[in-house]
């Protein structure tokens, strides 16, 4: 229990800039008291006390503004940002290492029993007021931008925007992990905003990292070709990046 609490403390430091000690997370985090208070509410659920659950996540979404279903299945590491006016339905399932802003619903999109709610995989972020609705699943490390309505499955890396939700990004994890190495040498995380999102600093940033990305594979490319060309052709070396070469970007955001 308090080695899953520990690793909920850590999740939270490793996703919000602004945490400053553990006592302030454990104080002042209406998404990590959600969290527990779901634990407790959903290990009552599985017992079959169902009306005990269902009052004791009612005082949950009172205190803290987030409301989920006693019901829904949460895997570890999951992590709301605010918080405020989030909504988990009954049969939502989510992974591992999660993340919500304010304003989500996973809900559901008929009055039938059984599955209606969405399943999130792993590493999935979803975008601030963004609306998933269905019983359907987002695949693992998916984005969800703000605002975006999202009816369809998504598949794995995706990045969906929009009303109705579209897909615009489609990337390899290999791709999708080396252009999240340059965002995070530079510190930039634009909050699972994608390029089409309204905001022109995070757009023109992102921009300038997906090009950086073509041109670093398009070299390698070349370089192939001349190893096979000439034996003797020595790859130079990239210089590395230092940390500091960034400090301006870090204290501008």
């Amino acid at each position: 229990m308090f080695g899953q609490l520990k690793e909920d403390v850590a999740s939270v430091f490793h996703r919000d800039p602004a945490a400053r000690n553990t006592f302030d997370v454990l104080t002042c985090y209406p998404g990590l008291h959600a969290l527990l208070l779901h634990r407790l509410s959903h290990g009552l659920w599985k017992r079959g006390f169902k009306w005990l659950a269902r009052f004791l996540s009612t005082l949950a979404r009172w205190a803290t503004g987030i409301e989920i279903h006693p019901g829904a299945r949460i895997g570890r590491r999951f992590f709301i940002d605010h918080g405020m006016g989030v909504v988990i339905g009954e049969t939502a399932e989510i992974g591992d290492d999660v993340t919500l802003y304010q304003g989500v619903t996973l809900g559901g999109t008929s009055w039938n029993k059984g599955k209606r709610h969405p399943t999130l995989g792993n590493g999935v972020v979803v975008g601030a007021g963004a609306k998933v609705l269905g019983p359907f699943t987002v695949g693992e490390n998916a984005k969800i931008g703000s605002n975006a309505v999202v009816t369809k499955e998504v598949p794995p890396n995706a990045t969906v925007v929009g009303i109705p939700g579209r897909i615009i990004v489609a990337q390899s994890s290999e791709s999708k992990a080396r252009i999240d190495a340059m965002a995070s040498k530079m510190g930039f995380d634009a909050y699972g905003l994608s390029e089409e999102m309204p905001d022109p600093v995070a757009r023109s940033i992102r921009a300038m990292l997906d090009h950086m990305h073509a041109v670093d594979a398009r070299l390698e490319g070349m370089c192939e070709c001349l190893k096979k060309m000439d034996k003797d052709y020595q790859q130079p070396d990239v210089p590395a990046l230092q940390s500091e070469d960034f400090e301006c970007v870090k204290e501008s955001k």
